[in-house]
């Protein structure tokens, strides 16, 4: 298994499993919404980042992350957006491959901490998450303007 920043040719992989993603979490995705997200990630000016693992010829899995300010410690931490792996290939190790592959990145550009969320109910993910990472004691909400 490769991990790698994803390439112009890995498009329809990436939105099979983009698509796999949002469907997990029963979000509606356009193919316009993908069509913005993979221009960010091939954007050197935009902060989203991606990786992609490859097995063989064919993606199994996808993680979209950026750097975020940390003001209380005067940091740069990575938040980890997004990451899915393929229904088929899961248990496999690729997530943990890929948090690897991500920590690596975080050590390499001195970011403090690699953060994310998932669902309360993600359990297969979440043995994962515990397994590699501190579960925090934060609460999330979300404001959404206008409502």
């Amino acid at each position: 298994m490769q991990i790698r920043k994803p390439k112009p040719d890995d498009r329809p992989e990436w939105d099979r499993l983009y698509s796999g993603y949002a469907n997990f979490y029963k979000v509606d995705q356009t193919p316009e919404m993908r069509d913005r997200v993979w221009g960010w990630l091939h954007d050197p000016a935009h902060e989203s980042e991606g990786l992609v693992a490859e097995e063989g010829d064919h993606l199994v899995a996808l993680a979209h992350f950026r750097p975020f300010a940390r003001p209380l410690s005067a940091t740069t931490g990575c938040f980890l957006d997004d990451l899915f792996v393929d229904p088929e290939t899961r248990g496999t190790g690729v997530a943990d491959a890929m948090l690897a592959a991500l920590e690596e990145i975080a050590r390499t550009r001195g970011w403090t901490v690699v953060r994310w969320i998932t669902a309360e109910n993600n359990y297969r993910a979440r043995a994962v998450y515990d397994r590699k990472a501190a579960r925090t004691g934060w609460v999330t909400y979300d404001l959404v303007p206008g409502k």
